[in-house]
């Protein structure tokens, strides 16, 4: 069954952000703007990994830690870097501490090492499949038509997280923070180089999967050509 985790956080730009970094690697994510909303979701849907803010609206990250009632890997993003703060986090049950500013990239990694430990997360990985194409994230791999298709890790980080999100028109902006980093020094020539190496490398399909979208960037379609 695919992992469920909540991320509850009072600013929606860093929910939306960590949700599209965690759905590209297959999880299922429910967000929260406050703490009440946050442990009617924990409930409901029992999710395996919570990500919290500790200062959230109505109920904060601290009681959330302290009202639940099943034991569940538990991640604190915040702003609140004082010592102090991270040693209350750790003696409330957290498995780690994250403080903000962060890199997307890196609180997947340890998100990934929590359910590691937490014997959660095997190494199956996620496979995508489509009309002669397949992309699966244990392997790094990608098969078009039959052939194995060579992508560099972003080219496959880039294929994946637009296949995981079919006929959605994404911005090169949108693809910049979700792919490179939000702090990725570069401009919209990288995504557009990136893409016609992507189309390159899958040419030899008889579908075209990655459109142009005049005016806002790019989507994956399965159509033929």
């Amino acid at each position: 069954m695919p992992i469920k985790i909540l991320v509850a956080d009072d600013e929606p730009a860093i929910s939306e952000v960590v949700k599209l970094y965690l759905e590209q690697e297959g999880f299922i994510v429910y967000t929260a703007e406050d703490g009440d909303l946050a442990l009617a979701i924990e409930t409901k849907e029992q999710p395996d990994l919570l990500i919290l803010d500790v200062m959230l609206p109505k109920l904060s990250g601290w009681d959330i830690c302290q009202t639940i009632q099943r034991s569940v890997p538990i991640i604190f993003l915040t702003a609140k870097s004082a010592e102090s703060d991270k040693i209350t986090g750790f003696s409330l049950g957290a498995d780690d501490y994250i403080t903000k500013p962060f890199s997307p990239k890196e609180l997947v990694a340890r998100i990934k090492a929590v359910l590691r430990r937490s014997g959660l997360l095997q190494q199956s990985g996620v496979t995508l499949n489509f009309a002669e194409l397949s992309i699966n994230t244990a392997s790094q791999g990608v098969e078009c038509n039959g052939q194995t298709a060579s992508l560099s890790p972003k080219e496959f980080e880039l294929l994946f997280f637009l296949a995981r999100h079919p006929q959605i028109a994404f911005s090169r902006e949108q693809l910049l923070t979700n792919i490179w980093g939000y702090d990725f020094d570069g401009d919209d020539r990288t995504v557009d180089a990136t893409i016609k190496r992507l189309r390159q490398k899958l040419h030899n399909s008889n579908f075209i999967y990655i459109h142009t979208v005049w005016g806002t960037g790019y989507k994956f379609e399965v159509l033929a050509k």
